[in-house]
């Protein structure tokens, strides 16, 4: 019988991270899911496969803990989302010094942390693993008005990142690969309009949690897949519609 995988996901209490525990507990995988407070959410499924672990990503000690708790109870670390982050939209030469902190030490800092705990421990463990992150089209495709700039500069440290570290890694078979969704429906965007956010793509409409969560199993389950960004945006990178 093949050992089950051993996946961690960040930001796991709502939204895209709770979907992803979800499916990755039916595809038989172990799941450590971490956030502030995941401990309280109710969104997760019920499971001896999983483990949650309350903690700030922007504290380098949560990544210690996670890492710990997924090889106490389960003995490796295989895969890792790093799905945590936060978007503050306001315009650049306007953009509060606090806010960018945030912003900082949530999206570029946890991702940092995580990665680098995890990386470590796969290299102790010498049979590869999968990372994949979440950012944004809009690292690459600016919209006009989205107020963006300083939250895509967090967002883009990820992409450039991931890709340094994919090729950095790719001869100890681990992959390093981007998820960049456009709107999705999430509590994030709740009290928007759903007619009004399905014109902010070619192919109109918001994409579920489903749609990212199947992008993400993907790039976490394709062996000779690295250094890749799979935009689930409804086409909108591709230019003015």
């Amino acid at each position: 019988m093949k050992t089950p995988r051993t996946i961690i996901v960040t930001g796991a209490s709502q939204g895209i991270g709770a979907g992803l525990v979800s499916r990755f507990l039916e595809l038989g995988y172990n799941v450590v899911a971490t956030s502030r407070q995941v401990s309280a959410s109710k969104e997760l499924p019920v499971s001896d496969r999983l483990v949650r672990v309350d903690g700030d990503v922007a504290d380098p000690a949560t990544a210690d803990a996670v890492v710990e708790a997924a090889v106490k109870a389960f003995g490796s670390v295989d895969a890792l989302v790093n799905n945590a982050g936060i978007f503050i939209g306001k315009p650049f030469a306007d953009f509060p010094i606090e806010d960018y902190r945030q912003l900082q030490s949530i999206n570029l800092d946890g991702f940092l942390f995580m990665t680098q705990r995890v990386v470590r421990q796969m290299l102790v463990q010498g049979k590869g693993g999968s990372i994949v992150s979440i950012t944004s089209p809009l690292t690459n495709n600016p919209i006009a008005g989205a107020f963006a700039s300083v939250a895509m500069m967090t967002k883009g440290g990820i992409e450039a990142g991931s890709r340094n570290i994919a090729m950095e890694y790719a001869s100890q078979g681990i992959r390093v690969n981007i998820v960049a969704p456009g709107i999705v429906d999430t509590p994030m965007h709740a009290g928007t309009p759903k007619d009004a956010l399905g014109t902010m793509s070619p192919i109109q409409g918001v994409s579920s949690v489903d749609e990212i969560v199947d992008a993400v199993v993907f790039v976490t389950e394709a062996p000779r897949v690295t250094g890749e960004t799979v935009r689930v945006d409804g086409g909108g990178h591709m230019g003015k519609w």
